[in-house]
């Protein structure tokens, strides 16, 4: 193979190959630089170009750039690229979605208040009711203790002995209710703190360009 070091030496190389004869208008010149730095062209592709990133010159004058194969590490790092550009993709998404869900729901920054404090009160309401019911409880069984002194060093009549085993086991489900509503209010104001700080954001944003 001659060593053609441009691409109109590629085109004479072609004009000779096909003896300059209209019907082979549609053959290519194949080239690359082979392992020791040279040019190499044929009509079909050398083997020194097999492996290799390679040119393909159309009679035409156009030009058509073929990349090497990779190799098992570049096609990992590649698989890894990608990766994280999807995951880059589905994280963006997801919080243009959220973005878009927090314009939907709230009007304003008066809004998220009002919205907050109706659920702070809700809850605020439901571990009153539980204390409440815990203090009710706790004077039926107080009833149930003073009768228990009647009975001290002695076997305690079955429905009374009930009613102290009742009353311990709803102060302990009620204990349990509020410790879960205290939870809640905890993740209440940090959902409305959060939904509060990323609208302020939001809303500073100059509009979209059409």
């Amino acid at each position: 193979m001659a060593f053609l070091p441009t691409a109109a030496s590629c085109a004479l190389l072609l004009l000779v190959v096909t003896g300059g004869d209209a019907s082979f208008a549609a053959a290519s010149i194949f080239c690359c630089t082979d392992a020791q730095g040279k040019q190499v062209c044929g009509d079909v592709l050398p083997p020194a170009c097999y492996g290799r990133a390679y040119r393909e010159l159309g009679t035409s004058g156009r030009e058509r750039t073929v990349e090497a194969p990779l190799t098992a590490e570049q096609r990992a790092q590649r698989a890894a690229e990608e990766k994280r550009r999807s995951e880059q993709e589905r994280v963006l998404n997801e919080q243009r979605r959220k973005d878009q869900a927090l314009l939907n729901t709230y009007g304003s920054e008066k809004d998220i208040e009002i919205m907050r404090s109706r659920a702070e009160r809700d809850l605020t309401a439901a571990i009153q009711a539980a204390q409440d019911r815990i203090a009710e409880i706790r004077r039926l069984r107080k009833k149930f203790e003073d009768e228990a002194e009647f009975y001290r060093n002695r076997q305690l009549p079955v429905d009374v002995a009930k009613g102290l085993r009742d009353a311990d086991h709803e102060i302990r489900a009620q204990e349990s209710v509020i410790e879960s509503k205290n939870r809640d209010l905890e993740a209440i104001r940090l959902k409305y703190d959060e939904d509060r700080r990323r609208f302020v954001e939001i809303s500073k944003r100059p509009p979209a360009r059409p």
